[in-house]
């Protein structure tokens, strides 16, 4: 990735936060990187190399600033944006593929040879994926040593590092200190919420509506999986290790969470895939000023800016509630799906660490233990046709994505191929535009993405003044590409 020195060092020297994430400061002079909002004095030019990731400047021997934390900023947005093979192997990096599979396992996924896959990720990143996943396993570590109690053995395990030697090498090297020495910087900081919980800040680019996110998931929260209680966003996850609960709550600057794991090695998936539930690595900037350019949406950009596109920790339940969703209430769903969700409850969904709530199973909690992950592929296909409150064929094509999911011929994942998915869904019988292009806005991260046959969407044009017609509103829509998904939020808030 081309970085233009002249813009980047503006950046740098007028601390603009909207560019953390972006690209890295190197100093030359210290031997440390920063982020370009870092509040020490600006380097000389001389002394400044700029890198495309946290993992370019380790390689080129730098050590992360304690004092703005580089490994903490928000991530680039184009990883998300991004439909191409480094954008989703950037996103499989995050929810930790390498290092449950190596890079062997990455490269299969993708339908790439691993040398061309080095050569594609170098080129953009001035790292290949072993580095990268080198990068996220050290701010992992560095998370488990400040925020957990947890041996420091059991940290380079749960970190994903191969042994205790590797473990402390890298922590040595990229924040210049031993994990000892970074324990010992915690203070007297008090380890929140026990075994098995982590308390942490998730960093997001001003501006941020937390109301529209809140309003948005509580309209939609499912019984048992979610709910939204004192301004925040409770749900349960379902990680490759084991099940886990998160509590986010918005706030000045960045998202607190508090995660509750059953394994600590689940510790990156997870706040990868809260990061992309609550969009937090978007670039707002970018999005509003082009929605602004719209005299009919500018008012509406104007009094709310920030407004996010939540995305999902679950491709597959995604893809279940768009296709309950058809041609109903979103109430109406949400009965059906719960129904659903008693057929799959069983006593496992509720433990954490040993924990176990099954008088409330799959009913809301005063706290996020009582609530579960939704039900996976190979478990709806397991229920008989009792469970489903629904059409018989409506059901049929629940279990043909089902049965798509579990076989590995459907991928919703992060990772996932959004223009191959997007064809398997729709080569399902009862699979129509409009779920399709829902499970690519929300499972999929597809931020071009409009509805013009929704009716929320027609509402919300109508309510501003924009043609509900959809084939007159998708011609009009052409003018906010390439944010076309965030469009279709705000028209939803309009209606």
């Amino acid at each position: 990735m081309e970085l233009d020195f002249e813009r980047c060092y503006r950046a740098v020297d007028s601390r603009d936060q909207r560019f953390d994430g972006w690209f890295y400061t190197g100093v030359t002079s210290t031997g440390i990187y920063c982020r370009p909002s870092c509040p020490a004095t600006t380097p000389k030019r001389q002394n400044v190399r700029f890198f495309p990731s946290a993992a370019a400047a380790q390689g080129a021997g730098l050590r992360a600033c304690r004092r703005c934390r580089p490994d903490a900023a928000p991530g680039s947005p184009q990883w998300d944006v991004r439909a191409d093979v480094v954008g989703r192997a950037m996103r499989l990096i995050a929810d930790g593929v390498v290092d449950r599979d190596g890079v062997p396992g990455l490269a299969a996924r993708l339908g790439y040879t691993e040398r061309h896959l080095h050569r594609m990720l170098r080129a953009e990143l001035g790292a290949g994926p072993l580095a990268l996943a080198r990068a996220q396993r050290a701010q992992t570590a560095r998370i488990l040593i400040e925020t957990t109690g947890l041996g420091l053995a059991e940290v380079a395990f749960a970190a994903g590092f191969g042994s205790v030697r590797q473990f402390n090498d890298t922590v040595r090297e990229v924040y210049g200190a031993t994990p000892s020495e970074l324990r010992v910087s915690r203070g007297g900081r008090r380890v929140a919420g026990g075994a098995g919980t982590i308390t942490l800040r998730l960093a997001y680019r001003p501006p941020l509506h937390a109301k529209a996110l809140l309003d948005f998931l509580a309209l939609r929260a499912l019984p048992g999986v979610e709910e939204v209680r004192d301004g925040a966003y409770h749900r349960g996850l379902r990680l490759p290790h084991g099940p886990g609960t998160v509590s986010l709550t918005p706030a000045d600057g960045h998202v607190a969470a508090t995660l509750r794991l059953a394994d600590m090695r689940d510790l990156a998936p997870a706040v990868a895939r809260c990061r992309r539930l609550l969009d937090l690595d978007a670039d707002p900037t970018a999005v509003d000023a082009t929605l602004a350019a719209d005299p009919v949406l500018a008012p509406a950009v104007a009094a709310e800016p920030g407004v996010r596109l939540p995305h999902a920790v679950d491709g597959f339940e995604m893809a279940v509630r768009a296709i309950t969703t058809q041609q109903i209430s979103l109430r109406s769903a949400r009965t059906t799906l719960t129904h659903l969700l008693a057929a799959t409850a069983h006593p496992a969904d509720h433990e954490v660490d040993g924990e176990v709530d099954l008088q409330n199973s799959g009913q809301p909690h005063d706290r996020p233990l009582g609530l579960r992950a939704f039900p996976s592929a190979e478990e709806v296909l397991s229920v008989d046709d009792r469970a489903f409150r629904m059409p018989g064929a409506r059901r049929e094509t629940i279990r043909a994505v089902a049965r798509a999911v579990a076989d590995g011929e459907l991928d919703l994942a992060p990772g996932g191929d959004r223009e191959e998915a997007v064809r398997r869904l729709t080569a399902l019988p009862g699979v129509g535009p409009w779920t399709a292009g829902y499970v690519a806005m929300r499972a999929l991260g597809d931020p071009d993405v409009l509805l013009p046959t929704d009716l929320g969407v027609r509402r919300g044009a109508a309510a501003l003044g924009l043609p509900d017609d959809p084939k007159i509103l998708n011609s009009y829509a052409d003018r906010w590409r390439p944010w076309r998904s965030y469009a279709v939020i705000r028209l939803w808030r309009a209606a």
